[in-house]
């Protein structure tokens, strides 16, 4: 017994293994993301503390003190033992004596002050462009300074004489660094976004239309080729299951062919005096039309082969008695067919609803969310957000987290469609073995 456990877990391993790489890490990786604030900006390998105007710009809005900012935004001139070591090595241990002696310990406000007191020095280099870089040897300022830890920062602006609370330093550090960071702003900057109900609204309209038009086909393309003679109904069959197997690519191509104001469309509707339009981008209403049938083509084909399989796994028997009975076809769809197709229309329906609620690629390639916004579902913002926008700034932390979103729909949405198709029932031993 022993053995057989050992021989059914080394089937299951691959399977395993698929389902950790494929899915459990993936997701695992969407919710660390999506409590980060990781972008372009930021980078994904951490980062440094770095003053700048930005980031003094962006203190200001925090509430920091006028006098901290201006602070932080001021040169200071500090005679101290680096400088004078530097000044050694550039100008002669004699210069570097007499400044150590006569400046040693003071500051000054800016170049020109300094300037003035070295001239005043006996050893001093006679050329005023020598001057001025002996000068800007002892400038010490945090200002566009790259500092690895926060403590390096803490410690050069208490060198230039800068002191804060322990509040104003938390909220610096917080204001500088210019890596990502932990944080839960995601969810309520999602919601902050101008068109994002209008987004989530779109999202909605795209998979109750596509889902209906996908399982509606697919299960009127299995119904008719069931009775369709056997030649003819493969022939059909090989024919609509082409958009699954094509490239998404080359069928978004050939129905841009079909839209375009120089395509088949235009080309067939100008001999009844219409003129030549992009019958696709021209307005919202036909790029939904255009949406839906590109994506719900591709679904019917899918449902076509699934239904029509298990169509042909209903006992031969019953429909053979049902017409000794005197149904009719009608009667035998409705009360012998459909209700045996209820596990495949639960599998379908949930299928489609996770992968339409994923998946944006036909939409991309076809309108890219356009006219105006208005095929934008969730995953393509998504995309857009983290991936490619037109700001240039990539917010991979705000897309993970739009993205987390669509992963706990899909995850309620299969709950609601165990619910509604009674998959306990479906699963449960027949009767006769109970």
């Amino acid at each position: 017994m022993r053995r057989a456990h050992l021989l059914g877990l080394g089937f299951l391993t691959p399977a395993l293994a698929i389902i950790l790489l494929l899915f459990l890490i993936p997701v695992l990786l969407t919710v660390m993301f999506s409590f980060t604030n990781m972008s372009t900006a930021t980078g994904i390998t951490g980062g440094a503390y770095e003053i700048n105007e930005a980031s003094l710009r962006k203190l200001a809005g925090a509430g920091a003190d006028k006098e901290l900012i201006d602070a932080l935004g001021q040169e200071a001139y500090v005679i101290d033992e680096q400088g004078i070591t530097d000044v050694a090595a550039a100008y002669g241990v004699g210069f570097a004596n007499e400044i150590g002696s006569e400046l040693s310990g003071e500051r000054f406000a800016s170049r020109r002050d300094l300037e003035r007191a070295l001239r005043d020095l006996k050893s001093r280099p006679r050329s005023t462009r020598d001057l001025k870089k002996a000068a800007d040897l002892f400038k010490r300022s945090v200002l566009n300074v790259r500092f690895e830890t926060a403590d390096g920062l803490h410690a050069a602006m208490q060198e230039n004489g800068v002191e804060m609370t322990p509040e104003q330093e938390k909220l610096l550090t917080g204001t500088v660094y210019t890596g990502w960071t932990w944080t839960s702003d995601n969810f309520a900057l999602m919601t902050q976004i101008p068109y994002v109900w209008r987004v989530a609204a779109n999202t909605l309209l795209y998979v109750v239309l596509t889902l209906a038009f996908a399982v509606t086909m697919g299960l009127f393309l299995a119904i008719t080729t069931f009775y369709l003679p056997s030649t003819s109904a493969t022939s059909f069959r090989a024919i609509w299951f082409l958009p699954r197997i094509l490239p998404n690519v080359i069928f978004v191509l050939m129905w841009k062919w079909l839209a375009w104001d120089t395509g088949f469309l235009s080309s067939f509707l100008g001999n009844f005096g219409i003129p030549p339009r992009n019958w696709m981008l021209d307005t919202g209403f036909n790029a939904w039309v255009f949406i839906v049938l590109i994506n719900g083509i591709v679904g019917a084909s899918l449902g076509m082969i699934l239904f029509g399989s298990a169509i042909k796994a209903i006992p031969q028997s019953m429909l053979h008695a049902s017409e000794v009975d005197g149904a009719s076809r009608w009667q035998q769809i409705r009360y012998i067919i459909l209700p045996q197709l209820r596990w495949p229309i639960m599998f379908i329906c949930a299928y489609l609803t996770l992968s339409l609620l994923t998946s944006f690629e036909y939409i991309l390639l076809a309108t890219d969310g356009g006219p105006g916004g208005a095929t934008e579902v969730w995953s393509l913002m998504a995309f857009h957000t983290a991936l490619d926008n037109y700001a240039g700034n990539l917010q991979y932390g705000l897309g993970a987290a739009m993205a987390l979103a669509l992963v706990i729909v899909g995850i309620l949405a299969s709950l609601a469609y165990l619910r509604i198709f009674n998959f306990n029932e479906l699963v449960a031993k027949p009767r006769i073995e109970q």
